[in-house]
């Protein structure tokens, strides 16, 4: 798909040029209804760009990073507008990601998913502290997830400060109640020691421990690799990758980016 993007020097003198956004056609296609259900809903009037333009130049924002000045200059609107179109996408996408309960449907005592913590780097913050771990050395904000046993990825959580511990944060956002009421089975690293429950995290100093423990520590490994593939997903949306919005911002984009996986998934 080739869309109309910019370049520039300096933002004072911005050149629009060619560009190809790599998302399949069906999935611009589905968030542009999305965006047409909204619009019906609003009841709104006449938008200079269409519900697909609109879609693609949210998506092409997500995807590429590109700033609000570039992403407008290449759609022909203004930077306003364009913060305005990018803000009613996430809020539709958003309001369409999967509640955890949801996301664990059809899930049972035979099944188990793999749970993991992620830093999304950030350059806005209120407050240094919160956004800062000693762990990783930035500023950022820790983002939750729950995957299947292949790695697709079936739940996001919000957003917390990146200093939140990921076993916190698996409690605050319920992930431990939620398996061990289902009874599924969850592995997880060692930051979610402690969690009990139906959690399972390696051993502790297994190289001391019987040759068992240290077997279960290799299948664990193994089994839990392919979680990685959901945030080698999220992050292939470049606005993960350094978000330059406000920290309240970055809780509904990490609500909104995994239902565009799901769609993408799914289709």
């Amino acid at each position: 798909m080739v869309i109309s993007l910019i370049t520039s020097a300096s933002e004072a003198s911005l050149v629009p040029y060619s560009s190809a956004l790599d998302v399949p056609y069906e999935l611009v296609e589905h968030v542009s209804w999305l965006i047409y259900e909204r619009r019906r809903e609003m009841n709104s009037p006449w938008r200079r760009l269409g519900c697909f333009k609109q879609a693609l130049l949210a998506l092409a924002r997500l995807r590429k990073s590109e700033t609000f000045a570039q992403v407008g200059a290449g759609f022909g609107v203004p930077e306003a507008a364009a913060w305005r179109y990018v803000d009613e996408t996430l809020d539709v996408l958003e309001a369409r990601a999967p509640g955890l309960r949801e996301a664990l449907v059809g899930l049972g005592e035979d099944d188990f998913v793999i749970a993991d913590g992620t830093l999304i780097p950030t350059d806005r913050i209120k407050a240094d502290q919160p956004y800062y771990p000693v762990k990783h050395r930035k500023h950022g904000m820790n983002v939750q997830v729950i995957a299947r046993p292949d790695g697709t990825p079936l739940w996001f959580s919000r957003a917390l400060p990146d200093r939140t511990h990921d076993l916190t944060a698996a409690r605050a956002h319920g992930i431990v109640q939620a398996c061990l009421t289902r009874q599924i089975l969850v592995l997880a690293d060692r930051a979610y020691q402690g969690a009990d429950a139906t959690v399972r995290t390696p051993y502790y100093h297994h190289r001391i421990q019987p040759e068992h423990y240290q077997q279960f520590n290799r299948d664990h490994a193994r089994l839990r690799a392919p979680g990685e593939h959901a945030f080698a997903q999220l992050k292939s949306w470049h606005i993960h990758r350094r978000a330059r919005c406000s920290t309240n911002r970055i809780g509904s984009i990490a609500k909104a980016i995994p239902t565009l996986l799901i769609c993408d998934n799914s289709g």
